[in-house]
């Protein structure tokens, strides 16, 4: 067991296990305080997610985007009227199957991502700038480089 009372794999070293575990810890909170940041407060946590999951996906069906949002259809359709009450999403119909509806954005959802995007990155950009030495911000981009063969299949 380590230092935390967790069971590691005889053959994953105590230093691999933490630095694992601070980091999903680190970057949870990081992601959570980057949403906060940018959060508008006429949508839910929901809401943002839904949008900026139709943005990534283009065109797509509300059930398509509940499987890739991992919730039930229902809260998918929920939250897809309350986009389009917002006037973010517009629904027509599949050129390939008149019955069923595609989702897109409208330009105010594409403006509400990019808008969000840019919030978020300026905030990270300032607290960089404001929080760690020309030194310190080196460092974390080495780190960064270091990371991204995690994310390298």
């Amino acid at each position: 067991m380590d230092q935390h009372g967790s069971r590691t794999p005889a053959d994953i070293s105590d230093s691999a296990a933490r630095s694992a575990r601070d980091l999903r810890v680190v970057f949870s909170r990081l992601r959570r305080r980057i949403r906060e940041v940018a959060t508008d407060e006429d949508l839910t946590p929901s809401q943002e997610s839904a949008l900026t999951l139709v943005g990534k996906h283009g065109a797509a069906t509300a059930s398509a985007l509940a499987s890739a949002e991992g919730v039930r259809p229902q809260s998918m359709a929920a939250t897809l009227a309350a986009l389009d009450r917002h006037g973010l999403i517009r629904r027509g119909p599949d050129p390939e199957d008149g019955r069923r509806q595609l989702v897109t954005l409208t330009e105010a959802g594409r403006e509400r991502i990019a808008d969000n995007r840019q919030v978020r990155e300026e905030w990270l950009a300032r607290a960089f700038e404001d929080r760690y030495t020309e030194r310190e911000r080196r460092t974390i981009v080495d780190a960064l480089t270091l990371l991204e063969r995690l994310s390298e299949q």
